[in-house]
């Protein structure tokens, strides 16, 4: 892995406008991708995983904008990036999405081949002959069979399999530096997953992609990631290696998302679940935005924000927890059986 970042976030604020109110989805949020990495951004739904990606390709909502921070890439800085002309030299091209519902992804309307010669026209400015030859690469590329047959094909001729890896021949048509897949296996049965997964690994591998999974999955992430960061109302509150996040966690939030695994669950226990919801964006968030959910929070939890503690190089957590001055809290038995098994392999 490069040491040398991709792209970076530097206390990015993204905020929306709602019923006259002020959402305030992403908060100082700063972080590297690097070259030829997988990152995998986990949370529950509303943490902000898919906005925070989405200032990377331009794709906010009209009711969205970037408040401050910066996001740079290739010595620009995306977040100054204003107009649709300036987006196409990204989007597509450079950073391309894979999203989590092929039936909403695809145009209904057209054939399979049509949609990929559609999106090589306008990133890559290819036509007739070059388009068709590509176009037949990429479907190559994702496993599809019979790809002359099957890119004459409309999408509701194709399993929801089979609909995600056109998506992903879509994406991958312009070649991109970097791939997000956001949820990209949520909507398949989980045979299916497996496939997809295996084959964005493959993709990942043949074209050096660097990769960002957005996910609340922990267990589809042991399985691709390099490196994993948790969101957690609009925040990143730990990032690592995989094997740190996943073994040594450090931050309580991630702690709950690690014990309510169903495959840590113990036979006639009950599974764990978060008690308590997130707090509102809505409003200004003072201290820690877990601290009431967390049942180890200390005082200063609900008056300052905890600043990123290093727990190694690559490993750092928002939480107060980590402060030399703070208690000794051992993490939930579940964590420890992990960790056991970890000692095994």
């Amino acid at each position: 892995m490069d040491q040398e970042p991709i792209l970076s976030v530097q206390h990015l604020n993204v905020k929306f406008s709602l019923r006259g109110k002020v959402l305030h989805a992403i908060r100082d949020v700063s972080l590297d991708l690097f070259k030829g990495e997988t990152l995998a951004i986990v949370g529950e739904s509303g943490s902000g995983k898919s906005v925070l990606t989405k200032t990377f390709m331009g794709l906010l909502d009209a009711n969205g904008w970037i408040d401050s921070g910066s996001i740079l890439y290739n010595g620009q800085d995306l977040a100054k990036y204003k107009t649709e002309k300036e987006w196409l030299t990204i989007r597509g091209r450079e950073i391309a999405m894979v999203l989590q519902d092929p039936m909403t992804s695809l145009n209904p309307l057209k054939t399979i081949g049509a949609q990929i010669e559609e999106a090589l026209k306008l990133h890559q400015n290819l036509t007739g002959t070059s388009a068709h030859k590509r176009m037949i690469e990429t479907l190559t590329d994702v496993g599809i069979t019979e790809p002359e047959r099957r890119a004459k094909q409309y999408p509701h001729e194709f399993s929801g399999g089979m609909r995600q890896r056109v998506v992903i021949a879509i994406a991958m048509a312009c070649n991109p530096k970097i791939l997000i897949c956001d949820e990209p296996t949520t909507a398949l049965d989980v045979t299916i997953q497996a496939q997809i997964l295996h084959l964005i690994r493959d993709l990942v591998r043949k074209y050096s992609l660097t990769t960002v999974y957005i996910t609340h999955d922990l267990g589809v992430v042991a399985n691709v990631a390099d490196r994993v960061a948790v969101m957690y109302a609009g925040d990143i509150v730990e990032i690592g290696m995989a094997r740190e996040v996943f073994y040594d966690a450090r931050h309580p939030y991630t702690w709950a998302l690690l014990s309510s695994l169903p495959q840590l669950g113990v036979k006639g226990e009950k599974l764990f679940s978060i008690q308590g919801t997130p707090p509102s964006l809505f409003q200004e968030i003072h201290g820690d935005a877990f601290a009431a959910r967390n049942p180890h929070a200390l005082k200063i939890d609900f008056e300052r924000r905890p600043p990123m503690f290093e727990v190694s190089p690559t490993h750092f957590a928002r939480t107060w927890l980590l402060h030399p001055d703070a208690p000794k809290v051992e993490p939930p038995p579940v964590l420890k059986r992990l960790r056991r098994e970890e000692v095994r392999v």
